[in-house]
């Protein structure tokens, strides 16, 4: 079985950043990233990978269209066992209660630290096998 990390942001380098981060799991086939460049995509994405091979979200907040606050609910309402993680340049206290009000299990900061986000699919992997 496969599982698939989703990560939703509208900014078109972080797709290579990603891909640059875990080039060695994404080749050893760890695990797969799916990409969604807005919420609206990032919902018809979560919908289309079946359970339960869907094991992290990774989203931004700031994003044209549909923010990443206003996807949240829509997706834990649609895939409530899937942990979604927020990522956003201004984490003050305000972004943080928000998000986890909606159903976050956590924030990250921008520049984003790859050891945590590694941590958290290390800690998923774990739990889907």
């Amino acid at each position: 079985m496969s599982v698939y990390i989703l990560v939703v942001d509208d900014e078109p380098d972080v797709e290579a950043l990603f891909r640059q981060q875990f080039r060695r799991d994404l080749k050893a086939e760890r695990f797969k990233i799916e990409f969604a460049p807005s919420g609206h995509e990032a919902l018809v994405r979560a919908a289309g990978i079946k359970d339960p091979s869907l094991i992290l979200i990774l989203s931004d907040i700031n994003m044209p269209g549909m923010s990443g606050l206003e996807m949240l609910p829509r997706v834990r309402a649609e895939r409530p066992h899937v942990p979604v993680i927020m990522i956003t340049a201004y984490g003050d206290a305000e972004t943080r209660r928000k998000a986890i009000e909606r159903g976050a299990v956590g924030l990250l900061t921008k520049p984003i630290d790859f050891s945590l986000v590694r941590h958290e699919i290390d800690t998923r992997l774990g739990q889907a096998a």
